[in-house]
């Protein structure tokens, strides 16, 4: 009798291990920016970086991630990876917003970039609309005036205000103010916000969202204006590496990073630095 009971104790237990493990297999997790633990979920074991990086750069927006899915502040949700495989074109054209990580961005570096190269180039707009605006006049709501190289230029630049980019840029305007010998490259600005379609394409530029600066034009290069009818594009630049750490280190990529090169052109996305 006492053999059986003992018996029956160990069957119960075992039962309620099997139920627990069970019941943790089927739970789906969040994880929140700012937590003391952040776990895997069953989808991403571990947690993909991107995922963590994306919350770290945007948290005023980026509350949470539950498996696949990016969770916002107003509680909607977005697919993080559509699970489709994609070759080049199919990753400008229709990203998913992994899609945008999938070449490493390496500031601070002097290097020419290798073919089809373009770390930042692919975008979602989808994920930009939901932070700077859906339309010209939602990201022109947001929109705030900067001095551009106050004590020399003094020239009003209007960014979006949304993730401090303002912020942001003003700093890199005030440092690059003292560096006289670089002014050159700087004083004459190509334009900021601009809701407009990159060109030869159906997409949207960054400058669509406030978060973009073109320097002087003057100075640059782009691979549209560039190539000829070799099938290769040969990289050119101008601008001195000195004014794209400025950028670099206040959360802008740089256009000249990329095969399909566009030296004069800086935008703010921080998540992939």
């Amino acid at each position: 009798m006492k053999k059986s009971f003992y018996i029956l104790i160990l069957i119960s237990i075992l039962a309620l291990s099997v139920l627990f493990i069970l019941k943790r297999q089927n739970e789906s997790t969040t994880i929140i920016y700012g937590s003391p633990q952040i776990k895997a979920d069953n989808n991403f074991n571990p947690i993909d970086s991107n995922l963590i990086k994306l919350q770290k750069s945007y948290p005023d927006f980026i509350i949470g991630i539950k498996n696949n899915t990016i969770i916002w502040k107003d509680s909607s949700t977005m697919i993080f990876d559509d699970s489709l495989e994609k070759d080049f074109d199919e990753l400008l054209n229709n990203p998913d917003v992994q899609d945008m990580f999938t070449f490493k961005y390496t500031p601070f570096i002097v290097d020419t970039p290798c073919v089809n190269f373009d770390p930042g180039r692919i975008r979602n707009d989808e994920f930009f609309k939901k932070m700077y605006g859906f339309s010209k006049n939602e990201v022109r709501a947001n929109l705030d005036t900067i001095i551009w190289l106050p004590s020399t230029l003094n020239m009003e630049v209007l960014i979006t205000k949304v993730n401090g980019v303002n912020i942001q840029l003003q700093a890199i305007s005030n440092e690059l103010d003292s560096l006289i010998m670089y002014h050159k490259y700087v004083e004459t600005i190509g334009g900021t916000f601009n809701w407009r379609k990159i060109l030869n394409t159906n997409r949207l530029s960054a400058h669509s969202f406030g978060i973009a600066i073109d320097i002087n034009v003057k100075y640059s290069n782009y691979w549209e204006w560039d190539k000829s009818y070799s099938s290769t594009i040969k990289y050119k630049n101008q601008i001195p590496i000195e004014i794209v750490r400025i950028f670099e280190k206040h959360g802008f990529i740089w256009g000249g990073r990329w095969y399909h090169y566009d030296t004069m052109h800086f935008e703010y996305r921080p998540e992939l630095l």
